[in-house]
């Protein structure tokens, strides 16, 4: 009896503990496939990386622009000033020095020119001046002529320095050499040769004697002088871009002992 009592006990203990088996099966299960999505979600940091790197390329992808507006703010800078400068001009002139006692004041001038600039304030200018030269009326009576003509054809190279005064007005001072070739010609005139040379015929000829040359051409005279200028003016720049100046200098010859002084004073336009 005792016997079968066991059996049937251990029998009872068997069938109870499979149910706990079982069930302790099924809690351990859920918890390992809980675990697993831990695992499969590691890779999250790495997709992050992207996002990561690319406020890294923020700043190289903005050299670039930083070299083209450097770029573009040396061009501004080059526009400043134009490479090349064109003027015409005309007016009248003054006299000076020994000129002035032959030579009345007023007679027409006009000039053309061209510049060549280094820079907003430096350049280079060439000119060329034509100016008459007519004669006084006491000149007249001392060459014992009716009428006449002189001009003078002087060409200069000038340094030339800008003063920009705002974005409309400007000035600019020039000096440099200048080459003066001096024409003229008397009309019905009545002068001996053999004569003594006066004042107006040393300013007219250069005769070197005390007497006016025997031979040849007194009446007709042609001087080359070389010599200097000075010059200033002032220029308003219009919406266009071209400016309208006017400018002075003091223009002198010489090719002793003859001089020749004239100071014109001219309008006109540069672009």
């Amino acid at each position: 009896m005792m016997g079968k009592f066991g059996a049937a006990c251990a029998l009872m203990a068997m069938t109870l503990a499979i149910p706990c088996v079982h069930s302790f099966a099924q809690t351990t299960a859920p918890d390992q496939t809980s675990q697993q999505p831990s695992t499969t979600q590691q890779p999250s940091p790495t997709a992050q990386q992207p996002s990561t790197s690319a406020p890294q390329q923020t700043p190289a992808a903005q050299e670039p622009a930083t070299e083209e507006s450097i770029a573009l703010g040396r061009r501004k800078r080059t526009k400043d000033y134009k490479n090349w400068t064109f003027n015409v001009g005309a007016g009248a002139n003054m006299d000076g020095g020994t000129t002035k006692s032959f030579v009345r004041q007023g007679g027409f001038v006009a000039s053309a020119g061209v510049a060549r600039n280094a820079n907003r304030y430096l350049g280079l200018r060439a000119d060329f001046i034509f100016a008459d030269l007519p004669l006084r009326d006491s000149a007249l009576e001392l060459a014992q002529a009716a009428s006449a003509t002189t001009h003078a054809y002087s060409f200069t190279l000038d340094p030339i320095i800008n003063i920009p005064a705002s974005k409309r007005y400007s000035g600019y001072i020039l000096f440099g050499p200048a080459f003066i070739h001096r024409t003229g010609s008397l009309g019905n005139d009545t002068t001996v040769p053999g004569n003594p040379c006066t004042a107006f015929w040393r300013w007219w000829t250069g005769c070197q004697s005390a007497s006016i040359p025997l031979s040849g051409d007194f009446v007709n005279v042609t001087e080359n002088q070389f010599g200097y200028n000075v010059g200033a003016g002032v220029a308003a720049k219009f919406p266009s871009g071209a400016e309208f100046y006017l400018e002075y200098r003091f223009m002198h010859g010489s090719n002793s002992p003859v001089t020749t002084d004239f100071r014109p004073i001219t309008v006109g336009f540069r672009w």
